[in-house]
């Protein structure tokens, strides 16, 4: 079944490990058959119950399959597919309203901050051993976060949000442990915590954020970690509203130990108010990315949280990359001290276009979500259909699989790359696509 590999191990952790190694380094290969639970615990003189909990594993990290009865194998593309890869082919002649994108046009120009940054690092050369974050930055950062509410802590730079939110997991979780997450949520999110080793466990969320009873059963239910977007909320546009704050701190009174990470999704292109949690329980994060307001290639987030957490993500970073480029830092500086985004403007014009949308489609019988951000989702029955009706129909959308666990299926629709004469046609496609969805405030 195997030919000349042995599975190892005394603990599901290390056979788990000893079955990933092998497929990686080939001595397994997609498709091969894996031992059933019994015999391999046989073999292994281990608890079935061992096994089974290395196999559950490897499903998770996306390294093998289950098909009932005709056993556990590896999965043809093993350990590295990720979410992004569920998506469409977008043929010429189709208009990608699936890729999340903010709009180029409301981008800045980088050209004069960074010929500034540049002048101001020859007159003053970032060298080994200085300090990894930018005075002026850090200053700019903590006073933004001071003005919305965040709690006082020290400030970090990483190179965007999903690298802040890596290191923070690694830096209080071990493999095994369970993380709770917005379902649907960030596809790419819900890659990373498999592939740390950890367990995703789904919390549902309306308009308005996560559902407080959702947190509070997966916290009961020994996860050790929960990730809340508070604004523009990736896939369903949600924002965590005043009351919905209060109930969660509420919930997240009674579990001071469990680590809360906040992504402020939104920060600067959104108006509406961000709703901080942090500071409820001891170890947490709160993190905002300039992708969205300044341009993705910027790989730049800031962060900031407790001491210890704070501490020990820099400490990590100082081993690995040392520090993000204070180039860049100070790039971003001269943007903020510039205005060279104005966040009212971007924010209004995203609303407009995805308000337009939303009621196009609520006019045609259509459910559809997106309170902010530039995100539409749109609940739907068969989602495949509706992917192919609406390539056929000359619109490329995003597969809601891409961002769910057990939440009901759906289409994710951004409205970057929208105009207004692109409202009612889309929304008469969607409508044809899909007919009218029930009603349902909540996504999961």
């Amino acid at each position: 079944m195997l030919g000349d590999y042995r599975i190892s191990g005394r603990r599901a952790s290390e056979i788990a490990a000893s079955v990933e190694r092998a497929v990686g380094s080939g001595e397994l290969s997609p498709g091969q058959l894996l031992p059933p639970m019994r015999e391999l615990a046989g073999e292994l003189g281990v608890n079935a119950n061992t096994v089974a909990a290395a196999y559950r594993t490897l499903r998770e990290r996306g390294v093998i399959e289950t098909s009932g009865r005709r056993g556990s194998r590896v999965r043809p593309r093993p350990a590295s597919t990720a979410r992004e890869s569920i998506r469409v082919d977008v043929p010429p002649g189709v208009r990608d309203l699936s890729q999340g994108n903010p709009d180029p046009a409301l981008l800045p120009p980088l050209h004069e901050a960074f010929a500034a940054a540049v002048r101001s690092g020859a007159e003053h050369p970032v060298l080994y051993g200085q300090d990894p974050v930018d005075p002026d930055f850090g200053r700019l950062a903590r006073a933004s976060f001071d003005a919305d509410g965040v709690p006082g802590g020290p400030v970090a730079v990483t190179s965007g949000s999903l690298d802040a939110i890596e290191r923070v997991l690694a830096a209080h979780l071990r493999p095994g442990d369970a993380v709770a997450v917005e379902d649907p949520g960030w596809g790419s999110l819900l890659d990373l915590i498999p592939a740390l080793g950890l367990t995703a466990v789904p919390v549902a969320v309306d308009d308005n954020g996560p559902l407080p009873g959702e947190v509070e059963r997966a916290l009961r239910g020994g996860a050790r970690a929960l990730v809340i977007t508070d604004r523009a909320q990736n896939p369903t546009g949600a924002a965590v509203s005043v009351a919905r704050a209060q109930e969660l701190r509420g919930v997240l009174m009674t579990f001071p130990g469990v680590l809360l990470i906040e992504d402020d999704h939104g920060h600067a292109i959104v108006d509406l108010p961000v709703r901080p949690l942090a500071g409820v329980t001891d170890p947490w994060v709160f993190v905002r990315s300039v992708a969205k307001a300044y341009g993705p290639d910027l790989r730049l987030a800031l962060m900031t949280g407790d001491p210890v957490t704070v501490d020990r993500v820099m400490g990590r970073q100082r081993l690995g990359p040392g520090w993000v480029s204070r180039l860049v830092q100070r790039a971003v500086v001269e943007l903020w001290e510039a205005g060279a985004v104005d966040v009212r403007a971007v924010s209004r014009e995203y609303g407009r276009r995805r308000d337009a949308l939303v009621g196009a489609l609520n006019e045609r019988g259509v459910e559809a979500h997106g309170r902010s951000g530039m995100n539409v989702w749109v609940p739907v029955a068969d989602e495949t259909g509706v992917v192919a009706r609406l390539l056929h129909a000359g619109w490329a959308v995003a597969p809601g699989a891409r961002f769910r666990m057990a939440a009901p299926p759906g289409v994710r629709l951004t409205v970057s790359a929208m105009t207004p004469a692109d409202v009612g046609p889309v929304a008469d496609a969607v409508a044809s696509a899909t007919g009218p969805a029930r009603a349902d405030r909540r996504y999961g």
